[in-house]
């Protein structure tokens, strides 16, 4: 129930225009955005296969997105325009080097 609250919460601020960082689950496949007009370069690492960097698509002038398989929780951050960042997520930790990570944990 949280989790639902802290999603639609998360689109209202995307329409809203404020800058933020949503998913949306679909079949088999979980839909990750960030929207930032100011980045050039969107990098996306997850522990699904130990942090390589993917680049991000750009869907629209302030929207990145990438899509991963919806099969199992894990770890990520961002890499923008070569500084890590790490969005407001429903779900944190830390990691091994005293930052943290967003933790995707999908629906049952």
């Amino acid at each position: 129930m949280m989790r639902l609250l802290l999603s639609i919460l998360s689109a209202v601020f995307f329409v809203a225009g404020c800058a933020g960082h949503f998913y949306r689950e679909e079949t088999g496949q979980v839909h990750i955005y960030l929207r930032d007009s100011r980045a050039a370069v969107v990098h996306f690492a997850s522990s699904l296969d130990g942090y390589d960097l993917h680049r991000v698509a750009k869907v629209d002038s302030k929207t990145w997105k990438i899509m991963l398989p919806k099969t199992e929780e894990f770890r990520y951050f961002y890499r923008i325009d070569g500084r890590i960042h790490l969005p407001d997520c429903p779900y944190r930790e830390m990691d091994d080097f005293g930052s943290y990570n967003c933790v995707y944990k999908p629906d049952p």
